[in-house]
C-alpha cells in the first residue's frame, strides 16, 4: 500500500483534511490563482459583510499561520445574515463550512471549534451532519474530554437508542477514560445509565473508574462502596477470587460462644459467610481505594504543574515542557503501557509544535515490541500535520525509519519533500547524500552534492557548504587526500565569505598524517591555506582570528626550525594592538598599502576611519559597507537554511577535539 493511501486508511479525516490545506494554502502559485478567484467570488451575506469577508480571507491566504487571522475570518463568518440557520442563504452557508473546514484542517486540535461547528451544522442541516462533524473532531483529538463529553450528551439527546448511545460512551472511555481530569465525562456516563435505571451498568462503570488516578477519584468510591453494599457477591469480585474468600471462611471452622456455664460450637450459616464475605470484600475495596489514592498523589505532583492542557498556537513556558518531560519519565518508570501511551498523546496535543516530544514519542515506540506501524503513524501525523517544515529533524527521523524497514525510494522522497519546501537546505542534503551512498555507493553520493551546486535554487552559502562536505567524502569514504584537495583548491575563489567552506578546508590539511619525512610537504599545504585566508578570504576578523589560533598551535607542536619565528610573528599580528597588525591595515585599504590605513589612523586619532571615494558615492556605494564587513559587525544576508552562523565549534564536532588559542 502506497504511503499516502495507507494514512488515508488509518486516518481518512484528518487525510482529507491535510490534503485539502495543502492544495488551498502551501502552493504558493495556487494561493495567488485563489487570491484572483476569491476577488470576484461572492460569500453570501450583505454587501458589506461580503466585502469584509473578502478581506479577511486575502489575509489569510497572504499569511496562512497566522491565527488571528483565522479567528477573524471565522468569527466574521459565523455572524453572516444575523446567524445562520435551515433558512440562510446558500452562498453563507457554502462560505461558512469552506472557512471552518479550511480553519480545522490548519488547526484540527481546537476541541471548541469542532464544537461550534457541530453546532453550527446542527442549526443548518439537522442531527447527521451535526455528527459527521462530531467524528472529524474526535478523529482528529482522539482524547479531547471536554470533545467526547459533547458528542455524547449530543448523541444522548437526539438519539433513543441505548445501545447506539452506550457504544458511543464505550468509544469515549477507551480514548479519554484515563485522563486525570476525565470526571466530566464519567459523570456524563452515570448520568446516562441513571435515566434508563441500569444499577448494574451504574456499578461496572463505578468498578472500572475507582482504579483509574484521577483528580475526583474519592467521590465516585463512596459511590461505589455504598452500592457495593446491596449488590449481589458475583458482581463484587471475580469469581476465582470469591471462592478464595469462601474457601477461607469455611476453613476457619465452627465459632465457640458461651452458653451458660457451657461453650458451644455454633456453625456458620450462609447468611454469617455471606456476611463475613461482605466483610473482607470491603476491606479488599478499601485496599483498591487506598492504591488509587497512592497513584493520585504520585501524580498530583505533576498534574498540578500544568497550567495549559490543551492546543494553542503561543509558545509553551520552559517550565510548562521540563514538567512534561518530568511527567514523561515517571509514567515510563511506572512501566504501564497504557498510561504511558495516553500521556505522550495528552502531551502532544498542548506540545503538538515541539518536534522534541514527537521524537522522544516514536522512539519510546520504537522500543516496544512489535510496533512498527504505531511509529509510522507517530512520524507520518508529526510531518503531515503539526510540526512546521522548517524544522524537517522529525521528517528526516522518519525517513531513516522507512530507510530501516528496507522502504528506501519512499525515505529519498521524503527528503525530496523537504527540499521541495526547503531548497538547500544543507543537513537534508547532507543526509540524503548519505543515504544514497548507503544503496548506492560512493558515486550516487556525489551526484547528489554535484546536482544540488550546479542547482539554480541553492544559494551561494549553502553550495559553500556542500562543496566542502563533498571533499569530506572523498577524503573520509574514497580515502582520497588529493581528490579532496583538488575540490578544495578548484572551488577555494568561489566562496572567499564562506565560513564553512574555510574552516573545513583548514581542518581538512590540519588532521592529515604526518611523518618526519613528508613534514615539510604538509606545512606549505597547511601554510598556503592559511595564507589565503589571511590575505584572500573575506571572513570577519574574529573568524580569522579564530582559525589562525590554530595553525599558531600547529606551529608549536609540529613546526620545524623557524617555527617560532613565524609564530611570534602571527602573534602581534592576531593579539597585538590594531596598531601593529599589519595584514589587517592592507586588507582594509582601498589600495591595499599599509600607509594608507595609517594616514587614516593618523586622520581619526588611532581609529582606522573611512575613506571616502566620490566617485564609488556616485555609483550608489555605500563607503561604510566594506568596513563594517571587515569588522564583522555587518554580515551579508543569508537564507535561514545555509550556515551562516556556524562557527568553528560545530565544524570540529566533525573533526576532533579543538586546541586551546594560545592567546597573550
Amino acid at each position: 500500500m502506497a504511503e499516502a493511501e495507507q494514512f488515508n486508511f488509518l486516518y481518512p479525516l484528518e487525510f482529507q483534511a491535510f490534503e485539502s490545506l495543502q492544495k488551498r494554502l502551501q502552493d504558493t502559485r495556487l494561493r495567488t490563482k485563489l487570491q484572483g478567484i476569491m476577488a470576484d467570488y461572492t460569500f453570501g451575506g450583505t454587501d458589506e459583510e461580503n466585502a469584509e469577508l473578502k478581506k479577511l480571507n486575502t489575509e489569510v491566504l497572504e499569511d496562512p499561520d497566522s491565527f488571528e487571522n483565522w479567528e477573524k475570518l471565522v468569527r466574521a463568518a459565523e455572524s453572516l445574515e444575523g446567524g445562520l440557520n435551515r433558512n440562510s442563504s446558500p452562498q453563507s452557508i457554502v462560505a461558512t463550512r469552506d472557512i471552518y473546514d479550511r480553519f480545522l484542517a490548519k488547526f484540527p486540535l481546537l476541541f471548541g471549534y469542532w464544537k461550534k461547528y457541530a453546532d453550527l451544522e446542527f442549526s443548518i442541516a439537522g442531527t447527521e451532519a451535526a455528527e459527521l462533524v462530531y467524528e472529524r473532531g474526535v478523529a482528529s483529538i482522539t482524547n479531547s474530554v471536554d470533545l467526547w463529553t459533547n458528542y455524547c450528551s449530543f448523541k444522548v439527546e437526539t438519539s433513543h437508542d441505548s445501545d447506539v448511545i452506550r457504544e458511543l460512551f464505550e468509544r469515549g472511555a477507551t480514548c479519554v477514560g484515563l485522563d486525570f481530569l476525565a470526571h466530566p465525562f464519567w459523570d456524563k456516563y452515570l448520568e446516562f445509565e441513571e435515566r434508563l435505571e441500569a444499577q448494574d451498568k451504574i456499578f461496572a462503570i463505578l468498578d472500572r473508574v475507582v482504579h483509574i488516578p484521577m483528580h475526583q477519584y474519592a467521590r465516585y468510591f463512596e459511590r461505589y462502596r455504598h452500592l457495593a453494599q446491596h449488590r449481589p457477591l458475583p458482581e463484587l469480585l471475580p469469581v476465582d477470587l470469591l471462592s478464595q474468600f469462601r474457601s477461607e471462611i469455611e476453613n476457619e471452622g465452627p465459632t465457640t460462644v458461651q452458653a451458660g456455664a457451657q461453650q458451644v460450637e455454633a456453625h456458620r450459616g450462609e447468611l454469617e459467610i455471606e456476611r463475613e464475605m461482605r466483610t473482607r470484600i470491603d476491606n479488599f475495596h478499601l485496599e483498591i481505594f487506598a492504591r488509587t489514592q497512592t497513584e493520585t498523589t504520585k501524580r498530583w505532583t505533576y498534574e498540578s504543574e500544568i497550567k495549559r492542557p490543551y492546543f494553542h498556537v503561543t509558545e509553551l513556558d520552559e517550565s510548562q515542557m521540563v514538567n512534561w518531560r518530568k511527567y514523561l519519565d515517571f509514567e515510563e518508570v511506572e512501566g504501564d503501557y497504557s498510561r504511558i501511551q495516553f500521556l505522550y498523546e495528552r502531551c502532544l496535543v498542548t506540545c503538538a509544535y515541539y518536534d522534541e516530544f514527537w521524537l522522544r514519542y516514536a522512539r519510546w515506540m520504537l522500543a516496544q515490541p512489535s510496533k512498527e506501524e504505531e511509529v509510522r503513524n507517530i512520524y507520518q501525523r508529526a510531518s503531515m500535520l503539526y510540526v512546521p517544515i522548517s524544522r524537517p529533524a522529525v521528517r528526516l527521523h522518519y525517513a531513516y525509519f522507512e530507510e530501516m524497514c528496507e522502504r528506501v525510494e519512499l525515505a529519498k522522497d521524503i527528503h525530496q519533500a523537504v527540499l521541495l519546501n526547503l531548497p538547500g537546505h544543507i543537513e537534508t542534503i547532507v543526509s540524503l547524500a548519505n543515504m544514497s551512498r548507503r544503496h548506492g555507493g560512493l558515486e550516487a553520493a556525489i551526484e547528489v552534492y554535484k546536482a544540488q551546486i550546479e542547482s539554480s535554487q541553492c544559494d551561494h552559502y549553502a553550495k559553500a557548504a556542500l562543496c566542502a562536505e563533498w571533499a569530506r567524502l572523498l577524503w573520509k569514504i574514497k580515502g582520497s587526500v588529493e581528490e579532496a584537495r583538488k575540490v578544495y583548491q578548484q572551488n577555494a575563489h568561489w566562496y572567499l565569505d564562506s565560513r564553512p567552506f574555510w574552516i573545513s578546508y583548514l581542518l581538512f590539511e590540519l588532521e592529515q598524517p604526518t611523518s618526519a619525512e613528508n613534514e615539510s610537504t604538509q606545512y606549505k599545504n597547511i601554510k598556503q591555506v592559511h595564507d589565503d585566508i589571511r590575505r584572500k578570504s573575506q571572513l570577519p576578523p574574529l573568524t580569522v582570528k579564530d582559525l589562525s589560533h590554530y595553525y599558531m598551535t600547529y606551529l608549536l607542536e609540529r613546526g620545524v626550525k623557524g617555527s617560532a619565528k613565524e609564530y611570534m610573528t602571527l602573534d602581534r599580528e592576531v593579539n597585538g594592538p590594531f596598531s601593529v597588525q599589519t595584514s589587517m591595515k592592507q586588507k582594509l585599504a582601498e589600495d591595499g598599502q599599509e600607509a594608507s590605513t595609517q594616514r587614516r589612523l593618523m586622520m581619526e586619532n588611532g581609529h582606522p576611519g573611512v575613506e571616502v571615494d566620490d566617485a564609488a558615492i556616485r555609483r550608489g556605494e555605500n563607503p561604510y559597507t566594506k568596513y563594517y564587513q571587515q569588522q564583522g559587525e555587518q554580515q551579508l544576508a543569508t537564507p535561514a537554511t545555509a550556515f551562516s552562523m556556524i562557527d568553528i565549534d560545530s565544524i570540529m564536532m566533525r573533526f576532533g577535539p579543538r586546541p586551546c588559542p594560545l592567546e597573550t
